[in-house]
């Protein structure tokens, strides 16, 4: 029965070894400065600025509470930035 058990806690531990390790989402206004020209500008956004919108998303509702980024989120040109990226705007 021994070596059954210590089977067990083996591949458990290999189980449990191999899982992916979980990244936390730091928010950061600064990490969507890839946008700035879209935003600013109505320029195409860029596939960096798209990338860094959609890892930014969970944030987005933070951003819309602070009201020194609150223009930015609530432009016209942040929500035509969202829809070309496919990130529609948070509903908080």
């Amino acid at each position: 029965m021994k070596p059954l058990i210590s089977t067990f806690f083996l591949l458990s531990l290999m189980f449990l070894s191999t899982s992916p390790p979980v990244v936390s989402l730091t928010c950061r206004p600064t990490e969507l400065a890839p946008c700035a020209a879209a935003i600013l500008y109505s320029l195409p956004p860029s596939d960096a600025c798209c990338s860094k919108l959609k890892e930014q998303k969970p944030c987005l509702c933070q951003y819309q509470k602070d009201p020194s980024l609150r223009g930015y989120v609530n432009s016209k040109n942040s929500k035509k930035v969202g829809t070309a990226c496919g990130v529609p705007p948070p509903s908080c």
